[in-house]
């Protein structure tokens, strides 16, 4: 595996075949899909820590469209991008902005009931998120970890993210979780596109009535919560095997 800094992002790269870069979530870093690719033969991956998370620079803020356009212009040619929640959603706007081999998006918010972490963020402002904001949720998110193994790794990642960007970020991802357009965003976008959404714990109810209303191809693996391919990481690889394989083409 190789590391480099690209525009002004760390980035990995492991495997050969067709090209996947992997999108990471809110107040994560690329680590989080490792279980994943370790499954997933036969391509390039491509992992990126965003700007403000995992072994990237921090910066100043930027919303999530202008970080969209950051990742238009770096993005690798010929790429199937998959992106987990926050990072689904960066998909489809990536999407939207250039020409994409497919994308998938999972367990990516839909509607206002996906924001969990964001809502708690978005709860403070700013000076408050900073000050003690940030380090409360942390420690809500480390003793939920107790119960709950998944929320280990994501304490861990946490820790890296810069304050300023987990809370621009969250704020956005409210903002556009709750204007209902994000489904019809994500159906209407060029590229074969693919949703998974972990079920029952996923995404909500509303979220997936939203991708039928909009004819969005979409599967649900159960039983399974916001990180899915961590729950049922043998189906979850499987299902998105076959989608790279009929999206990604030729390498």
């Amino acid at each position: 595996m190789s590391f480099s800094l690209e525009h002004g992002m760390s980035v990995r790269r492991t495997g050969s075949g067709p090209r996947v870069v992997w999108i990471h979530g809110l107040g994560e870093s690329s680590t989080s899909f490792e279980p994943v690719i370790a499954r997933l033969t036969g391509f390039e991956h491509v992992l990126v820590d965003l700007p403000g998370y995992g072994r990237s620079p921090w910066v100043p803020a930027m919303g999530l469209e202008a970080l969209a356009d950051h990742l238009r212009a770096w993005l690798p040619t010929e790429s199937v991008v998959i992106g987990h929640s926050m990072g689904g959603v960066l998909a489809t706007l990536i999407a939207e902005r250039t020409k994409v081999r497919g994308i998938v998006d999972i367990d990516g918010n839909i509607s206002r009931g996906d924001c969990t972490f964001s809502a708690a963020a978005q709860a403070y402002s700013l000076d408050a998120f900073r000050t003690g904001g940030f380090a409360e949720l942390r420690a809500k998110v480390y003793a939920d970890g107790m119960t709950r193994p998944e929320l280990r790794g994501y304490h861990a990642a946490m820790c890296f993210a810069s304050p300023d960007m987990f809370h621009r970020h969250a704020c956005d991802l409210v903002e556009m979780s709750s204007t209902n357009t994000l489904a019809g965003r994500l159906a209407a976008v060029k590229a074969p596109a693919l949703f998974v959404a972990g079920v029952p714990d996923g995404v909500c109810a509303e979220t997936r009535r939203q991708l039928d209303v909009h004819g969005v191809k979409w599967i649900g693996i159960e039983p399974a919560g916001h990180w899915v391919y961590l729950d049922q990481l043998d189906r979850f690889t499987a299902e998105v095997a076959a989608f790279l394989r009929a999206a990604a083409g030729p390498g």
